[in-house]
């Protein structure tokens, strides 16, 4: 099992934040990476959709022999990780938690930047507060932010409008540190930094997760010592247009397939109730 892959996946290119990080890591690692392209963006869906969608990925990534699952999506992190990190016989890590440790390590007045249905879970003010409840916590939805990045407008007029939107309510509460809620945040970086104060730390949880990654395998000797084989993509929309959009980030066209995931059922929707 030491050389079997690392899964990992996200709604689109977003999860590639987490990707890099595995790069400079763990570089001996081999990576499965799966993108949910065909029913991005997750942000708006229902708690149970996107518990349908998490737990027939990590069955094909199961059967493909993983050793270890990252949940490089937020959304996911916040709506799924609990119920299916048990129900399958590999680790399956998720963001939220290494994010929030990394934000109160340095921060006091945090606000969070997230998909709609990850600031409604009220996700990260639980993790902050869990580790240490005196921190402050503001969460902004921001449904705008995944269809931009994955259009490739990131440098588009209106997605620095939106930003300075989008951040104006924390801005207003005078934050000291802001965390990506997103794995496709990060992208959105050189915009960020125009808006914010330079005395605003940027927490970025695809590191920390990564981090906890190293610890993990570590801990169950599972880490590959024999070199990596090249990282695989799969995607369930067009492999084309990722493949188009993810060579800005990874530097090199990657070779993408195709992944047939089971057609969901309609599912009746649950709504998640909306949380200053």
């Amino acid at each position: 099992m030491t050389t079997a892959k690392i899964g990992v996946f996200d709604s689109g290119v977003g999860g590639l934040t987490v990707l890099r990080e595995l790069y400079r890591q763990l570089p001996n690692e081999s990576i499965l990476y799966f993108a949910d392209t065909a029913r991005l963006p997750y942000g708006n869906r229902s708690q149970a959709e996107i518990l349908q969608f998490v737990r027939q990925i990590l069955l094909w990534m199961q059967q493909q022999g993983v050793k270890m699952a990252i949940m490089a999506c937020n959304t996911s992190s916040a709506l799924a990780l609990e119920t299916v990190r048990c129900e399958f016989d590999f680790p399956v890590l998720g963001v939220i938690l290494p994010g929030a440790r990394a934000a109160v390590a340095v921060g006091k007045r945090i606000g969070v930047i997230a998909t709609p249905a990850t600031a409604a879970s009220n996700a990260y003010r639980r993790a902050i507060q869990e580790v240490d409840p005196k921190v402050q916590v503001w969460q902004v939805g921001c449904p705008a932010f995944v269809p931009l990045i994955e259009q490739n407008r990131i440098n588009d007029p209106y997605t620095y409008e939106i930003a300075q939107e989008y951040l104006q309510p924390l801005l207003q509460q005078q934050i000291d540190t802001l965390v990506y809620g997103c794995t496709h945040y990060p992208h959105l970086a050189p915009i960020l930094r125009r808006i914010l104060p330079k005395t605003v730390t940027l927490v970025d949880p695809a590191v920390h997760v990564v981090a906890a990654a190293v610890q993990e395998l570590d801990l169950l000797g599972l880490k590959n010592h024999q070199g990596a084989k090249p990282t695989r993509f799969g995607v369930s929309g067009c492999p084309q247009q990722f493949a188009r959009l993810s060579v800005q980030w990874l530097g090199c066209t990657p070779a993408v397939e195709q992944v047939c995931l089971p057609v969901p059922m309609p599912l009746q929707s649950v709504p998640i109730e909306s949380i200053d």
